[in-house]
């Protein structure tokens, strides 16, 4: 794979007919299109649209509401702000409607089918995380079948659509990767009765349809579910079908309005200045590197955790503001393209390396590091791979830049009847053949040298089986992070359960949100804050010389 693979954003105004061929090369199916490439559909005449794909406000597709319709009484209430109107689009037949209101309300109506459909598709594999199944669907795509990645709830891989599009083609499939030994792939199979309809009431009318554009003059658009959410929102909104049989809505936002809604929901309205730079850099860069999530869909990122958390114009500060608008365009860099810009809440006091959590290559910036500005802990001369040293290392609470945070240190007690239920959750999520009735022991098997489980394994009636990264943190409810080690609790001469020893919040790779804080404390900048979670990356302006993502090379492939 060229190292000058280019992501291509969205350039076409919402004018064009979906059949323009330039909006089509626009699409983000152009993830692997090498630089030599676009520089000869530049001499085309792209050249000032793909110029408008590097500008530092350039629009992201937002999935604010990825479900709607997954409840029948879903109901949403849409709002201009004073003195400005909705301006609602849609399709009647071939010809386009144009509504305009103060307000309006988006509903769900079940409707009835004549008869009943059959959806279904077939499962690959099932992952707790989008960077897990990504590598997953490569696997796939190295066996010669065409994968997509989806997140129904959890992230999927599924065998293409479009590929294996019959009944027949998809059971051959599955019956050819029986045959091979696969146990976890399967044919979801639904049998429908009734699908959600989308309803858009305005002006006392009801008009039923499936894609919608919502703007307004002013470019700003107030949301409101119930007392789930009350939320305003920049740019414009548009509703259009997923591929679990409802619909999203879709914020169409300039990126740096965007991290408006981001980074004081991710760093803390109250966090030292230079860590709101670094957070800023981190979280564009982030969003830009990140746009094929929602591929198969037809939006780039999500607004909670399994993106960045994005909640619109509601509380913005004016430190971010600031924040914001003094590294506007900034993004982090490695080689000449954007680092996979991974944070988490809290690492424990070490960094882990991302093969530590997820399958997939290693990233030359994202190492193991000691969280501390000052000399806690050798790990050149003491790795946490060793149970010992591990054990030594969470017992230890001063000198770190997390200390006195919650999350820093944690002990949780989980009997075995919890662990059980847990544990056959997750096998019953998943899909997992394997059945159990008793668990007898846990045991960590293996762990990284920045002292995450690699692998654990859980001895039960029906045999010994194991869970590796993270897995493990998806399997058990206790564990905050995959940074613990296992304490066995006694009730007599019975094992009762488990305590989870452990530290961190979340994944730990890159930069810790609780650490840069201390750091900032410290007098550090924002630029050396992220070069010491980030060694060897560059801070640098997007310009068309930046690769936004290409495929990791893996080992063999270097």
């Amino acid at each position: 794979m060229s190292r000058n693979t280019y992501v291509s954003r969205q350039i076409s105004p919402p004018s064009q007919p979906k059949n323009d061929w330039k909006n089509l090369i626009s699409s983000n199916i152009w993830l692997h299109l090498s630089y030599s490439v676009l520089t000869t559909l530049l001499c085309l005449g792209l050249t000032a649209r793909a110029k408008a794909a590097i500008r530092p406000n350039v629009e992201l597709k937002v999935g604010i509401l990825q479900r709607f319709g997954d409840e029948p009484t879903d109901k949403l209430n849409l709002q201009a702000t004073p003195g400005d109107r909705l301006i609602l689009k849609f399709k009647t037949g071939e010809r386009q409607q144009t509504l305009q209101a103060s307000s309006a309300k988006l509903e769900v109506v079940m409707q009835t089918l004549p008869l009943p459909a059959v959806e279904e598709r077939v499962v690959l594999s099932t992952h707790r995380s989008f960077e897990t199944a990504e590598n997953s669907a490569e696997q796939w795509r190295k066996k010669g079948i065409e994968a997509e990645i989806a997140q129904p709830e959890r992230w999927q891989v599924w065998a293409k659509r479009k590929v294996y599009n019959t009944p027949l083609l998809r059971r051959l499939l599955l019956r050819s990767l029986q045959a091979k030994g696969n146990k976890t792939a399967y044919v979801d199979t639904q049998i429908l009765q009734q699908i959600p309809q989308t309803s858009l009431v305005v002006n006392g009318y009801r008009y039923s349809r499936n894609e919608l554009d919502i703007t307004t003059s002013k470019n700003l658009i107030r949301l409101s579910e119930g007392n789930k959410r009350d939320v305003l929102y920049a740019g414009g909104l548009h509703l259009q079908p997923n591929a679990y049989g409802t619909y999203t809505l879709v914020n169409n936002v300039p990126l740096e309005t965007y991290l408006r809604g981001v980074v004081p929901h991710e760093i803390g309205a109250n966090a030292p200045y230079a860590a709101v730079e670094a957070q800023a850099i981190i979280a564009r860069t982030y969003a830009l590197r990140n746009l094929r999530r929602f591929a198969l869909d037809g939006y780039e990122l999500c607004a909670d955790t399994h993106c960045q958390v994005y909640r619109g114009l509601s509380g913005t500060v004016q430190n971010a503001d600031r924040a914001i608008a003094a590294t506007r365009g900034q993004v982090l860099t490695y080689q000449n393209e954007l680092v996979d810009a991974l944070y988490s809440s809290t690492t424990g006091g070490i960094t882990a390396t991302f093969s530590d959590i997820w399958n997939g290559a290693d990233r030359a910036y994202l190492q193991p590091v000691v969280d501390a500005a000052g000399n806690v802990w050798n790990l050149d001369r003491q790795t946490l791979a060793d149970e010992k040293n591990f054990q030594r290392f969470i017992s230890l609470r001063q000198g770190f830049n997390e200390t006195g945070w919650g999350m820093f240190r944690w002990r949780k007690a989980s009997s075995m009847e919890q662990i059980s239920k847990d544990l056959q959750h997750y096998l019953e999520v998943n899909k997992n053949p394997i059945a159990f009735k008793k668990i007898q022991q846990l045991q960590v098997v293996e762990r990284s040298p920045s002292g995450r489980i690699l692998k654990l394994a859980v001895q039960t009636d029906r045999g010994i089986f194991v869970l590796e990264k993270d897995e493990v943190r998806n399997a058990f409810s206790a564990p905050r992070s995959t940074l613990f080690y296992l304490e066995p609790l006694n009730k007599g001469k019975m094992l009762w359960g488990y305590a989870f020893v452990g530290g961190g919040l979340g994944h730990g790779v890159g930069l810790s949100q609780t650490g840069s804080q201390r750091l900032a404390q410290l007098g550090w900048s924002s630029s050396r804050i992220l070069n010491f979670y980030y060694p060897t990356t560059q801070i640098k302006p997007l310009s068309d010389q930046i690769t936004f993502w290409s495929q990791p090379l893996t080992t063999s492939q270097k």
